[in-house]
C-alpha cells in the first residue's frame, strides 16, 4: 500500500477543498440532510467506520443538531465535519471503496483527521446531548 495515499497531509488537503462546498451546503437544509443521511447509510454499510472512528455517530448527530437549531457550534467545526462527510459520501475515492479494507483507508484518514480538529467540540456535545436525555 502506498502510504503517500492516506497520510495526514493529503486528508487535511481534501478537508481543506470541501471547506467551501460544505459552506455553501450549511445554507441548504435540504441538502445537507441528504449528505447526512447518505453518511448514516454508508456507516450502517462499513462497519470498519463505525468501528475505527468510533465518534462518527456522534459527529452526525450534532451536524443534525445544528441543522435543526438544537445546538450551537461553530460554523467552522460543523463545515470541517461536513466536508469529511462530502468526501465520505462522494463517488471517486482515492483508493476505491471496492477493495475490501484498503477501500475504506482513506475514508478513514479523512473523517479521522476531521474528528482530530473538532474533538473537544465533539465531546462537548456528547457531553450536552446526554444532559438532554437525563
Amino acid at each position: 500500500m502506498d502510504n503517500e495515499v492516506v497520510n495526514l497531509e493529503k486528508a487535511k488537503e481534501i478537508l481543506d477543498g470541501g471547506l467551501e462546498k460544505a459552506n455553501a451546503l450549511l445554507k441548504d437544509n435540504e441538502q445537507i440532510k441528504e449528505v447526512v443521511e447518505t453518511v448514516q447509510e454508508k456507516i450502517d454499510s462499513v462497519p470498519i467506520l463505525k468501528s475505527t472512528v468510533a465518534d462518527l455517530p456522534v459527529m452526525v448527530s450534532m451536524v443534525k443538531s445544528y441543522v435543526k437549531k438544537e445546538y450551537e457550534v461553530s460554523p467552522k467545526v460543523v463545515a470541517t465535519i461536513v466536508s469529511a462527510f462530502l468526501y465520505l459520501v462522494k463517488r471517486k475515492d482515492l483508493i476505491p471503496d471496492s477493495l475490501p479494507i484498503l477501500g475504506q483507508l482513506d475514508d478513514v484518514a479523512v473523517i479521522a483527521l476531521a474528528l482530530k480538529f473538532v474533538q473537544p467540540e465533539i465531546k462537548a456535545y456528547a457531553s450536552w446531548k446526554e444532559n438532554q436525555q437525563a
